[in-house]
């Protein structure tokens, strides 16, 4: 079957390829992906696999049923949505969207798994079981889409034994895939301050408070919950990205504002955090006469791969790729809302590698010039595919 998956993959590669640049051509921002939706279902109709669609508006749900089809239920999911950033590297794809851009692979993971739903519907005669084949909205932006399908009833009441997920890598290699069991990806909370006191000439700072002045020590001080505060053994991510002062050389304003993100793989300690800000920010802003207004919006939770499953799938990879093409990844202090998947279900998210040194396109993710090797695509819509095909076939 390895050798029958990999032909598949080899023969639709030219349509693959046709589908990446189109969605890349035509990128849409989060839970805004009407024509990605409309393109994907076209896609499904030409290759003859059911679904349904309209959940959270443009998600896609497509289900294939084997022989034995209420054996094993397992799911796989790729993301549709695009950043508000502006592509400026030239290619035959570039983005047509103004200021938006397929900087983070999405475009990738709904390509490559509109091939993976072709082969599997290609060899559904040999299926134990039934895939249900998720193309969601919404990852980039609060409260995720997957949060949102998963309240839809996306499986029909079924409960799938296993969910699998990939996202690209530039960093690592086309042609390798990596893999890392247990907590893998960080939640991502977003943190909004706004320091209030008496603004005034800044000539005359003993008639004022200096908001600009107090923002600085909140910042400073709130460090230390990461460095002092923070168990050594869970890593901690505080980061503040945006710093409003609006006032002039000589002007305080009578309002400061502060964003930033926590992240942490630890759900304990992230809510004991997010008292540690509140109380260190209010305090601070109190002793040096203002208040600090804090808001915390919980994100995602952080993401784990079920290790029994991750080991599975390792497995198979290694049978797919050969054991050479395998390598085990660290830590990851970026999100997923995948992680709500892995709330409910065994789950396991993998990593796809996009380098290509000799093409030096090794642009990270989310940057205006991030690119792929091609190439990838057609390793990844086979490679899911026989881990779809094997994980119905495993106890």
């Amino acid at each position: 079957m390895k050798e029958i998956i990999n032909k598949l993959a080899e023969d639709f590669y030219n349509d693959t390829l046709h589908n990446r640049r189109h969605i890349h051509k035509h990128p849409e921002l989060s839970f805004e992906e009407f024509e990605t939706s409309k393109f994907i279902t076209s896609k499904l109709d030409e290759y003859k696999i059911p679904y349904k669609k309209g959940f959270v508006k443009t998600g896609i749900v497509a289900k294939i049923e084997g022989k034995n089809h209420k054996k094993s239920i397992i799911a796989l999911r790729a993301d549709m949505d695009a950043l508000p950033i502006t592509e400026t590297l030239e290619s035959k794809c570039k983005s047509e969207n103004k200021g938006v851009m397929h900087a983070c692979g999405h475009d990738v993971h709904s390509a490559s798994m509109l091939t993976t739903a072709r082969i599997l519907n290609s060899i559904k005669e040999d299926l134990e079981g039934t895939i249900y084949i998720i193309f969601q909205p919404g990852e980039e932006k609060l409260p995720g889409g997957a949060n949102l399908m998963l309240q839809e009833n996306i499986f029909d009441g079924n409960k799938p034994k296993a969910i699998v997920a990939m996202h690209v890598q530039p960093d690592i290699e086309v042609g390798k895939v990596g893999f890392k069991s247990g907590k893998y990806m960080a939640s991502t909370d977003e943190i909004y301050l706004t320091i209030k006191g008496k603004g005034g000439h800044g000539a005359m700072p003993h008639q004022i408070t200096d908001n600009v002045l107090i923002a600085s020590h909140i910042i400073v001080a709130l460090q230390q919950i990461v460095s002092r505060k923070a168990p050594a053994f869970i890593p901690t991510v505080l980061s503040f990205g945006r710093f409003i002062a609006d006032g002039a050389t000589n002007v305080i304003p009578n309002e400061v504002r502060i964003d930033g993100t926590f992240r942490t793989l630890n759900e304990e300690w992230r809510a004991q955090a997010h008292k540690e800000i509140k109380q260190t920010a209010r305090n601070i802003a109190k002793s040096m006469g203002a208040e600090c207004n804090v808001k915390i919006i919980d994100g995602y939770p952080a993401l784990e791969n079920n290790p029994i499953l991750t080991e599975e799938c390792k497995k198979i990879a290694t049978q797919y790729l050969s054991k050479k093409n395998i390598i085990d990844l660290g830590v990851r202090m970026t999100g997923e809302d995948f992680s709500y998947f892995s709330q409910k279900y065994p789950s396991m998210l993998y990593r796809l590698g996009t380098l290509n040194k000799e093409k030096s396109n090794n642009a990270p993710l989310h940057s205006s010039n991030f690119s792929i090797d091609e190439n990838a695509l057609k390793i990844n819509s086979g490679l899911m595919a026989f881990i779809a095909y094997s994980l119905l076939r495993s106890k």
